[in-house]
């Protein structure tokens, strides 16, 4: 059998609903529900299932839910014998990755999550700071803008390095706004995104402060299947690393197309990504086209991934 990879989503992959279906029907995936409210000390469950929207978009609940439904979903993966040589998750993914790789247990992930998302809104008041996607334009050309915006007194830098042609710059309001304009007179087309805050700039740097404190209240331990960073796009498995690198993640940018490429130089043909959403399937896809790439979020699609697995 090929090699398999484990993405999990982040931030944005989130709805009303998920999960529900594998909640009602496998123990395994219940647990980890309930686990997820015990941990929190409310129910984070009845916020996943049945919102209200708004309440379930505020980055402290995002966090926790999208790391809550991914584990659970892979919980019942696990069951099957479904097992990966690689993890690598997107940003705020990076945390069920490494439950998933064993370097963090689903109660201190968590935990740490729910902080992490709190820490994120408390460093900038909302309106401060913005985030834009870039399309149509390559990684030194966008670096060229945000660095000639930076040098007028703005914050603004790459945020995300999603796949060819997709970038995501964040920082100030001002200075995303100076950079897309400049992008657009170079031909490039500009997605403000709907987000709370400057993710993965430096206006993040106060947050990581905070969470590094989080991180070492916790047990980080080396990782059993080696973890792809988003700092690096590089394999680790160090808990020192680890932590060190996930607070460094908080204002760095997620090199997401380079760690496809890593995963796909170590062997790997099949991409599962495990949580609600689609959103790394067509990013893996947009890196290589004739990638095996599978998302499962539900029963039905577990049912299909199986099946699929199993001709292999």
């Amino acid at each position: 059998m090929s090699k398999i990879a484990f993405l999990f989503p982040g931030q944005g992959s989130q709805v009303v609903g998920m999960g529900q279906e594998l909640m009602e029907q496998h123990p395994e995936a219940k647990a980890i529900f309930t686990k997820g409210d015990e941990v929190l000390g409310f129910s984070l469950s009845s916020l996943i299932m049945n919102g209200p929207e708004e309440e379930l978009k505020r980055t402290e609940n995002t966090q926790p839910a999208l790391l809550t439904t991914s584990i659970a979903t892979l919980a019942v993966l696990n069951k099957h014998g479904i097992q990966a040589d690689y993890t690598a998750g997107h940003s705020l993914g990076e945390y069920s990755a490494l439950v998933a790789s064993g370097s963090l247990s689903f109660e201190d992930a968590v935990h740490a999550v729910r902080e992490r998302g709190l820490f994120m809104e408390e460093a900038v008041p909302t309106g401060v700071g913005a985030m834009s996607a870039i399309l149509g334009m390559d990684q030194a050309t966008v670096e060229a803008i945000t660095t000639s915006v930076s040098e007028q007194g703005e914050v603004v830098q790459v945020a995300n390095l999603n796949c060819p042609g997709q970038i995501v710059i964040s920082g100030t309001a001002k200075g995303v706004q100076d950079a897309a304009a400049l992008a657009k007179e170079q031909g490039a087309k500009v997605i403000p995104l709907q987000v709370s805050g400057p993710f993965h700039s430096a206006l993040m740097e106060p947050a990581a402060v905070k969470m590094a404190g989080v991180l070492e209240q916790i047990t980080i331990q080396d990782a059993l299947i080696p973890v792809i960073t988003n700092v690096t796009a590089e394999a680790a498995t160090s808990a020192t690393e680890i932590k060190d690198l996930l607070v460094k993640q908080m204002y760095s940018p997620v090199r997401w197309e380079e760690t496809v490429r890593e995963l796909l130089a170590l062997g790997v043909e099949t991409f599962i990504e495990i949580g609600p959403g689609k959103v790394l399937s067509g990013l893996v896809k947009k890196v290589h086209r004739r990638a095996n790439v599978i998302a499962v979020s539900d029963e039905a699609s577990i049912a299909a991934a199986l099946e699929k697995l199993k001709g292999e």
